[in-house]
């Protein structure tokens, strides 16, 4: 398995693996996530693939077929009034393949990741999980990551 930076020549595969997570998201709550959508456009695709802020990290096997992602974007709060002024790697979306799951893509994944953000001098790494995703739960949990805050909703009965 090797681990690179996402190029324009991975979008195809880019698409589908983001089709899954949108799949995962849509069966544990369709009342906020649709179905049988892209989550953005190959323009925008590229966009987030061309920007230094948004790294994306792929992993592939010797063919270089991508079997997992890591979408990435840093995030500072200069001069904030109440939030000090640390640089953060927010994890926006990580995906393995759901047929090699469990084989240790994602870990090494994340872990290229948190090497990255010490390359890049960060101070933590972020990121969002759906509590509907009871597997990236538990993935998260295994890699050692500790809940940072909770978002938390109640949906209104419109009667």
């Amino acid at each position: 398995m090797n681990i690179r930076r996402a190029e324009p020549r991975d979008l195809l595969e880019l698409n589908r693996l983001l089709r899954q997570v949108l799949d995962v998201h849509n069966a544990g709550r369709p009342d906020l996530f649709k179905g049988g959508v892209k989550k953005y456009t190959d323009e925008e695709l590229l966009n987030i693939l061309a920007d230094e802020l948004t790294p994306v990290f792929v992993a592939t096997d010797a063919s270089d077929t991508v079997l997992g992602y890591a979408f990435c974007v840093f995030r500072q709060h200069k001069e904030h009034n109440i939030l000090t002024d640390v640089k953060t790697l927010y994890i926006d979306d990580l995906c393995v393949d759901e047929a090699f799951r469990g084989t240790g893509i994602g870990k090494a994944l994340y872990e290229h990741v948190l090497a990255f953000a010490r390359e890049t001098d960060c101070y933590n790494v972020t990121l969002n999980v759906w509590a509907c995703n009871t597997g990236a739960l538990r993935f998260y949990e295994k890699l050692g990551l500790l809940p940072q805050k909770i978002g938390m909703e109640t949906i209104i009965d419109k009667k």
